[in-house]
């Protein structure tokens, strides 16, 4: 980490945190915010789902809701992004304040409530998107929808020609009721609506979906089989917990989503489980507690063929995603992979 980025994140967490999210987004916006040189090698690069990703370190939803920060974190060094999550209208989204660092923790608890602008300004920006990055769209549903389901595949046609990926989030738990699409008939006639939705687009692309860590083994085994019979591209695993288990934060009493450390194990036994159930048939996105290489290694020796970040960068800034792809060469040559791709999955059972 650099002298600046170590003042500028002294700096911002003197202040709320969602206003210093939104002091973040318009830094880079504005391309204030330094750049390292990307990390590059062909012993990082992934396919998953069909999508040629430069390095397995991608952006979580969440960091830019409404995709206006494209043009920085295009240059940012990620192997993909992923923005959202977007509904087809616009929302607030829960009373503020919604967002809590847990330094003592190293994570965050956010209870947001999917506010962004909606589908239509979100795909305006999209059209203009940046050249050469990898970007995906998390969908969500309005929270007074009569048919949440069917919102997932109004976001997925009204944005999907300018998008490399999208992401069913049925996972968030801060929309009431949200997380009950998760169980296996309403889960199946959602992911039918947004597979329609996808074959009518100019061009189809991958569809992946994103679950929760608090699902129970039979839970897991539905869904691993939902998703297989669904033609799903990939699996993100997972979203944020609902538990709070060993905090010391005072914070740690706020409602809403947990992120950052706390759910590295929670998250990766999940994965793991969840490589168990696909046997490969799936590729699987590994997310939650990542903040160095040994745990973005970890999620990929579990099943992962590819990672993503959010909470981690409020503590250690966008140098992290570099200094991720370094370690992880390192730890090939430490293993004695060719490859990242040898890698995967080859610690799955230290998990389950």
């Amino acid at each position: 980490m650099s002298v600046i980025e170590r003042a500028g994140l002294a700096l911002l967490h003197q202040i709320d945190p969602e206003r210093a999210h939104g002091l973040a987004l318009k830094a880079l916006q504005s391309g204030l915010v330094p750049m390292p040189a990307p990390v590059t090698s062909e012993r990082l690069r992934m396919q998953v789902a069909g999508l040629n990703l430069p390095n397995p370190v991608g952006l979580a939803a969440g960091f830019d809701k409404n995709a206006t920060a494209l043009g920085g974190l295009a240059r940012a060094g990620f192997g993909f992004v992923e923005v959202g999550a977007a509904t087809p209208r616009p929302q607030e989204g829960n009373p503020r304040p919604r967002l809590y660092r847990l330094r003592e923790d190293a994570a965050v608890i956010n209870r947001f409530g999917f506010n962004n602008e909606g589908a239509e300004v979100i795909a305006a920006r999209l059209a203009k998107r940046p050249e050469g990055m990898v970007l995906g769209l998390n969908l969500g549903a309005n929270k007074d929808s009569a048919d949440r389901a069917a919102d997932f595949a109004t976001v997925l046609t009204r944005c999907g020609a300018d998008l490399d990926f999208a992401t069913v989030n049925v996972s968030s738990p801060n929309t009431e009721s949200l997380r009950d699409l998760q169980g296996a008939a309403a889960l199946a006639a959602l992911l039918a609506g947004v597979m329609a939705a996808c074959n009518a687009l100019p061009h189809k692309i991958p569809v992946f979906l994103k679950i929760a860590p608090d699902l129970s083994d039979q839970d897991l085994a539905d869904i691993a089989r939902v998703a297989l019979e669904a033609k799903l591209d990939a699996i993100i695993a997972t979203n944020t917990t609902i538990t709070r288990d060993g905090l010391s934060s005072p914070n740690a009493v706020q409602t809403g989503g947990l992120s950052g450390a706390p759910l590295f194990e929670r998250s990766t036994r999940v994965l793991a489980r969840l490589s168990e159930l696909t046997q490969g048939a799936l590729p699987l996105i590994g997310v939650g507690g990542i903040a160095s290489a040994e745990d973005a290694y970890a999620k990929i020796r579990a099943g992962a063929s590819a990672v993503q970040l959010y909470s981690a960068l409020t503590y250690q800034g966008l140098s992290l995603v570099g200094e991720i792809n370094r370690g992880l060469l390192k730890l090939l040559d430490r293993d004695g992979f060719a490859t990242l791709q040898d890698a995967v999955g080859t610690d799955q059972d230290r998990w389950l």
